[in-house]
């Protein structure tokens, strides 16, 4: 068994361990292990939250009649990243089912994030156990929110983050070694799949080469940081309704739990920090060092840029996400700490922290999404959740050039476990106040359209017959989605304990 190489001089943390750079089959095999097993905790549902952004697009590029009306406010978001068109092609080339394919790459994002902190684990700690405690505590906490920013480490269904979280941390890892092309590779695949993720990932990889420089040549991190602030257009009236459904973008509205999450990390990663130095942990004290330096500059850049009401106009680059990253390595040093100093070889210790860990994160899960299983598994036609039941009969039974109204406000209604209706029903929508709204967030020039669609929807409750008609002749809606205690006059030839389906005639 490996020892701790506790004999390195602390002079020269740009030399890592020289221990085996890659997993053995038995390691991959344990790292598949927990892939499975975070999904069995933190569970799936692709169709859930930001989901409703981002997997219309790639069914409406393999079959293009999908979404005849309002594709802008998914194609937006898809027009700024590669992640459709990745995962089209791998469709087009496995001939795999579109839910299959989207669980097999959530599986494959989740183990690429465990691969990627088991390296930084193998960077910072030469014990060999201490890097398996960071890529189990990571496992365990993926589903924890990010302070305010409205993040988790990996959300429970496809995003282009989730492949951009493992990016980010092999341009990390890579850097570190000073395999500089490798992290060039990792650099581009990222900024082609989160244009705004990848600004964190190379602030984060230039302090840390400019802190571990041998040359005094080095460029100083923050020339790699210009921000291109005459892109962006002014403030209107109908973009400032839409910014008040996102207080998280600002930090003055933040709650003093969530300024809690901002500063406690940095706290932590600073005793990190000293750990290393007294233990004689080179590269974790240069890791450390290096994120404190990150997040003190992130964290001036997201008050000035937030705080001041005249840069409302700049609140779109949500620059707190920096803490993304930042959490991401707090829970690898934690977990690595904890595994060579707490935990140990003791399996009873091990079990004392991680089985009422993930059971918490479970039951909050759970919590989140009541109406709904666990993990859904594709093409399951037995859900209890009634929505989800409407929007796969509205997928099977209605055209696809179909163009639906709903309650603006039904992915936050009891039962509806927030699923998204273009992407579970693959039929058009008008404009909702929920998940629309984020996209005008980023994209002001739809914020007009959306208002004047939501504002159609205002009081959708008590809304009778002629409401629904008057909706048909403004936009052309042509059916609808009720709840079943609504009353209209309308031919609705889908109904279940909670939803009708109807038809505007």
């Amino acid at each position: 068994m490996n020892q701790p190489e506790s004999s390195q001089p602390e002079s020269s943390p740009s030399q890592p361990s020289s221990a085996r750079s890659y997993p053995t089959l038995r390691q991959i095999l344990l790292l598949l292990l927990l892939t499975a097993g975070a999904i069995a905790v933190h569970g799936y549902h692709p169709y859930v939250e930001d989901g409703e952004i981002y997997i219309p697009p790639i069914k409406r590029a393999l079959d293009p009649r999908l979404y005849p009306y309002n594709a802008a406010f998914f194609l937006s978001h898809a027009h700024m990243t590669f992640f459709p068109e990745l995962i089209t092609a791998s469709i087009r080339a496995t001939w795999m089912p579109v839910e299959w394919a989207l669980l097999a790459w959530q599986f494959v994002a989740i183990f690429l994030l465990l691969l990627g902190c088991w390296h930084l684990g193998r960077l910072a700690f030469p014990a060999p156990l201490a890097r398996w405690g960071g890529v189990a505590l990571v496992g365990a906490l993926l589903t924890i929110p990010v302070a305010g920013t409205a993040l988790y480490i990996m959300d429970p269904y496809l995003t282009p983050r989730s492949l951009s979280a493992p990016a980010v941390i092999f341009l990390v890892v890579n850097t570190a070694e000073r395999k500089l092309l490798r992290a060039a590779l990792w650099a581009m695949f990222t900024a082609l799949i989160h244009p705004l993720m990848i600004v964190f990932g190379i602030s984060y990889a230039a302090i840390l080469l400019w802190m571990n420089r041998t040359s005094r040549r080095t460029p100083a991190p923050t020339a790699l940081l210009l921000l291109p602030f005459g892109l962006f257009p002014p403030v209107t009236a109908a973009y400032r309704e839409v910014l008040q459904t996102r207080p998280y973008f600002f930090l003055a509205r933040w709650h003093w739990y969530e300024w809690l999450g901002l500063l406690a990390p940095m706290a932590l990663i600073w005793w990190f920090g000293r750990l290393a130095r007294e233990h004689n942990l080179p590269m974790l004290n240069l890791f450390c060092r290096a994120a404190m330096v990150f997040a003190w500059f992130w964290l001036l850049i997201s008050m000035g840029m937030t705080l001041p009401p005249g840069l409302a106009r700049f609140a779109e680059l949500q620059p707190m996400r920096y803490l993304h990253l930042l959490y991401i390595l707090l829970f690898v040093f934690a977990g690595g700490l904890l595994a060579q100093f707490v935990l140990k070889t003791h399996l009873w210790r091990w079990l004392v922290l991680f089985v009422p860990l993930c059971s918490a994160l479970w039951f909050v899960q759970r919590r989140i999404f009541p109406a709904t299983a666990h993990i859904e598994w594709p093409d399951s036609q037995h859900t209890k959740n009634d929505w989800i039941r409407a929007f796969l009969w509205i997928r099977q039974h209605t055209p696809r050039d179909a163009y639906f109204a709903l309650n603006p406000e039904h992915m936050e209604l009891r039962g509806e476990d927030e699923h998204g209706f273009r992407a579970g029903a693959e039929r058009s929508m008008l404009a909702d106040a929920v998940k629309d709204s984020g996209a005008v967030a980023m994209f002001p020039a739809m914020a007009e359209s959306w208002r004047e669609q939501v504002q159609a929807e205002r009081g959708w409750e008590g809304f009778q017959t002629e409401d629904f008609r008057h909706l048909k002749q403004e936009f052309g809606v042509d059916w609808v989605v009720l709840d079943r205690a609504q009353r209209a006059d309308l031919n609705c030839p889908y109904r279940n304990e909670s939803v009708r389906v109807c038809r505007i005639d």
